[in-house]
């Protein structure tokens, strides 16, 4: 056996193990992210869980969008040359810090609009005091960034995880204490959000992130930003992908209704679980590797990603018939069809996973942002088409469409990217 060909194997080891690890960090977070579902839905109701599914969304969104892709360009840069700049670290927290600043204070200038369109019944107070959900989750989904760029696969998990476990006890201790409804959900969001962005920089500062800084450096500052412009372009576009429904929906037919397809929703991305992890150990291999050795892992890993995903689709399409009503009760009898069309969408995720993580990972952000943007055209046209006379149905067809054009579109990109990189082959010498 040949050197390369041993170091060969053993990256694809420890690959599976890192991606193995994190699918079980993925799937304990989806846990608990389901627990809480179903403890919100049973004691106050889909109204209250179409709110709460609102508030996981949307300052995120926020916070990621206002910082510019920092978090997603922390992972880059952290994996690839300038990971030894003393200058890096610290513009990387600058800009996070302005970032976290600026998202505020756009969450607060939007919050009349936000209670007009979206939470009618929610008081002002408590949606102004959500916006330190924008800083918490910011701060969180940063912190798993750097932890990945670095390889702290361990870290990067444990926040994976914590970010979801921590506001489980705040919530529950909320509900003890006599704050129930949509106060309880934000009580113990925030709660666990001040325990998990406090995590992050707790693992961030045990990794050393903050040892031989040197002053930030302007000239790096817009390098991170231009590529955290364009990565971040794809993944709110991605986003739009997955999540305009739940906006569109609760904006046209209410919280309750939202509240029954989030269930759906949840259930149906028990898929992305496996081609999650994937594209969060292969983005920064990826982008650690030289282009040809990435075309081949990326060329030899789409079939067998997608080939996983489409098997458990019958499996999942099954078990969501008997496990939704049985789970979270009659009520929730609707989200049974919108949960297994949902499926049928996300049946070749394993592939999209694999080549967005291509893309990302050596440096091609745009091409990714392109795949995703003709995803989000489809979504936004038949979600208006189909949300208003069909609902929860209408909007699972959308989502199904948008998911498959993606994926499509996104392997033949990388399939087109790793024919270009591929070194051509030696002709041999007549003899």
């Amino acid at each position: 056996m040949s050197i390369g060909t041993g170091r060969h194997r053993v990256a694809s080891a420890l690959g599976r193990r890192s991606a193995a690890h994190n699918l079980v960090a993925q799937g304990g977070a989806l846990a608990v992210v389901s627990l809480m579902s179903l403890l919100i839905g049973r004691h106050a109701g889909p109204a209250v869980l179409g709110e709460y599914t609102l508030l996981r969304v949307l300052p995120w969104l926020t916070g990621v969008v206002f910082s510019c892709g920092v978090p997603v360009a922390s992972a880059y840069f952290l994996a690839g040359e300038r990971k030894s700049d003393p200058r890096l670290r610290p513009t990387l927290a600058v800009l996070v810090a302005a970032g976290a600043a600026l998202a505020l204070a756009v969450w607060l200038a939007l919050t009349p609009l936000l209670r007009h369109l979206l939470f009618a019944a929610v008081p002002m107070w408590l949606l102004v005091l959500s916006g330190l959900l924008v800083v918490t989750q910011l701060v969180t989904v940063w912190g798993k960034a750097c932890c990945q760029g670095e390889a702290d696969m361990f870290g990067s998990n444990m926040l994976i995880v914590g970010e979801e476990l921590l506001v489980l006890p705040c919530y529950l201790f909320a509900v003890l204490i006599g704050v129930n409804g949509i106060e309880g959900v934000v009580f113990g969001m925030l709660g666990g959000g001040l325990l998990a962005s406090t995590t992050a920089l707790i693992r961030l500062t045990h990794n050393g992130f903050t040892q031989g800084w040197r002053r930030p450096s302007a000239q790096l500052a817009s390098e991170v930003t231009r590529y955290g412009a364009r990565g971040q372009l794809g993944n709110l576009l991605w986003l739009v992908n997955l999540r305009l429904d739940f906006v569109i929906l609760g904006a046209l037919a209410g919280p309750a209704v939202l509240g029954v397809y989030a269930v759906a929703s949840k259930f149906a991305e028990l898929m992305r679980l496996p081609a999650t992890a994937l594209n969060y150990v292969l983005y920064p291999r990826f982008a650690r590797a030289s282009a040809e050795t990435a075309g081949q892992e990326a060329n030899r890993l789409l079939p067998r990603a997608a080939a996983v995903t489409i098997a458990m689709t019958p499996i999942l399409a099954i078990a969501s018939v008997y496990l939704l009503p049985l789970l979270y009760g009659k009520a929730f009898q609707g989200a049974v069809l919108p949960s297994c069309i949902l499926l049928g969408g996300l049946a070749v995720e394993g592939a999209a996973a694999v080549a967005s993580a291509y893309l990302c990972g050596t440096g091609r952000p745009g091409a990714n942002s392109w795949g995703m943007g003709v995803g989000v055209v489809v979504t936004i046209t038949l979600d208006i088409l189909l949300i208003p006379g069909h609902q929860a149905v209408g909007a699972a067809v959308a989502s199904t469409a948008a998911y498959l054009v993606t994926t499509g579109l996104l392997t033949t990109l990388t399939r087109i990217m790793t024919a270009r990189t591929a070194r051509p082959a030696t002709p041999v010498e007549a003899t």
